[in-house]
């Protein structure tokens, strides 16, 4: 979001929210963040010193309650605000259309997840019906049957679904192994990085029923 932003705008934007009403700093992340679906979140080192700069030229002003700073519109703020309306319509749509886009990325992202869980799920259901009709004797999940007490060359049975939790143990693996490495090769922006955040937890969400 940091390009909708440029240039000024996310001041004009301060300005509209606070045109509604008062608000503290942390308020108006909070808002912010609401306004992009949790996509996207200022942090206070990008707000603060936006207002401070915003208070400096005239624009809010502040009062102190409960500790906090409350920031609220000034008269010459409001003419900015005004002076400036249908740049604050070109951003709303900016930012509906860069809302549609991070969307649609998070959608790819989780069909693709989906996918990967069905095919996981499929794999175990084979698995577990290749054990159900295999003759006893060694398989490639392990013993269908324990083998004769003695029995030479014959070793412990492993359970059948030893070899499943292991192969979904080195799936996570891989998958933990390709998101480190995909996020600190830096290339991603902020707003890609808490897409695939709410895509990897709807991931772990859809994992969990699963093998609840």
């Amino acid at each position: 979001m940091s390009a909708v932003f440029s240039h000024g705008r996310l001041r004009l934007y301060l300005l509209k929210l606070l045109n509604e009403g008062p608000r503290h700093g942390y308020e108006l992340i909070r808002l912010l963040e609401n306004r992009f679906h949790g996509l996207y979140a200022p942090s206070a080192g990008t707000i603060y010193p936006r207002l401070q700069r915003m208070e400096a030229d005239g624009l809010i002003t502040h009062t102190a309650e409960g500790g906090r700073k409350v920031y609220e519109i000034t008269p010459a703020g409001f003419e900015e605000l005004q002076r400036r309306a249908r740049e604050l319509e070109s951003l709303e749509a900016d930012i509906n259309a860069s809302l549609a886009d991070l969307s649609t990325l998070a959608d790819e992202v989780e069909q693709g997840v989906r996918g990967s869980v069905r095919d996981l799920k499929r794999e175990l259901k084979e698995a577990s019906r290749q054990v159900r009709s295999a003759p006893p004797g060694p398989t490639s999940f392990g013993w269908r049957y324990p083998p004769r007490p003695g029995a030479a060359g014959t070793r412990p049975p492993e359970p059948p679904a030893a070899d499943a939790a292991r192969e979904l143990e080195d799936k996570a693996a891989q998958l933990l192994a390709e998101v480190r490495r995909l996020a600190r090769a830096g290339r991603a922006s902020q707003e890609t990085m808490r897409a695939t955040l709410v895509v990897l937890d709807g991931a772990i969400d859809q994992v969990r029923r699963l093998l609840r």
